[in-house]
C-alpha cells in the first residue's frame, strides 16, 4: 500500500511538472488517502500485536 502511495506521488509531481493540474490534483489525493489508511493500518497492527503477544507471554 505504501508502495502505491508512493507510485501515486510520483505520478502527481510528473503531472504537475508537464502542466496537467487535474490529474496532479487527483493523483496527490489518492496518495494522501492510501498514506492515511496504510498509517492507520500500521498502528492497528501494532496495537493488536502488543496485545496479543501480553495474553501468550503473559503481562509483566
Amino acid at each position: 500500500m505504501l508502495y502505491w502511495s508512493v507510485v501515486f506521488l510520483v505520478i502527481s509531481i510528473i503531472a504537475a511538472i508537464l502542466g496537467f493540474s487535474g490529474i496532479a490534483g487527483a493523483a496527490a489525493s489518492i496518495a494522501k488517502v492510501l498514506f492515511v489508511v496504510f498509517l492507520a493500518a500500521c498502528v492497528l497492527m501494532a496495537v493488536f500485536g502488543t496485545w496479543v503477544a501480553s495474553h501468550i507471554f503473559g503481562r509483566r
